[in-house]
């Protein structure tokens, strides 16, 4: 009988702590090192190997982890304790958003002038073949039947 009671009590004290894993948001420092940069180095955390600052970093982000905080969250407090410049990307609001545009307005107008070059480039091909006249090809073979009447043996 207190076989089954201490199995009972033990599962009943289980079932919370996996409740509490499966609400907990699954991340790890892991996940946010390359989203957050080294303030000292100016490199992603995960390549901030030796920094003092980047193990403090680590140190929260791990604390953040442990007590069950989402993504959002975490990144939220490290900018509010460190600043913006703490993520590796840009805010997608405000002046920040430039950074996202500029590079992707540059890709568009190459993908323009590439294709603009190659429909002026390919139109250009066909007015020189166009614009020669129909004898030429005649006079290329009149020129290669003397060239070969001439190396005749």
């Amino acid at each position: 009988m207190r076989r089954v009671l201490l199995a009972a009590l033990a599962a009943a004290l289980l079932v919370p702590a996996g409740a509490l894993a499966a609400s907990c948001p699954q991340t790890s420092v892991g996940d946010l090192e390359d989203e957050v940069q080294c303030l000292e180095c100016g490199v992603p955390l995960q390549l901030a190997t030796e920094s003092p600052q980047a193990n403090r970093q680590r140190a929260l982000i791990g604390r953040l982890v442990d007590s069950c905080r989402s993504e959002d969250e975490i990144k939220d407090r490290l900018v509010a304790e460190f600043g913006p410049r703490v993520l590796t990307t840009p805010e997608d609001e405000g002046f920040d958003l430039v950074a996202w545009l500029v590079p992707a307005l540059g890709l568009l107008a190459g993908a323009f002038g590439i294709g603009l070059t190659a429909r002026r480039w390919r139109r250009g091909g066909r007015r020189r073949a166009g614009s020669g006249d129909a004898e030429q090809p005649a006079a290329d073979g009149s020129r290669l039947d003397a060239d070969l009447e001439r190396y005749d043996l």
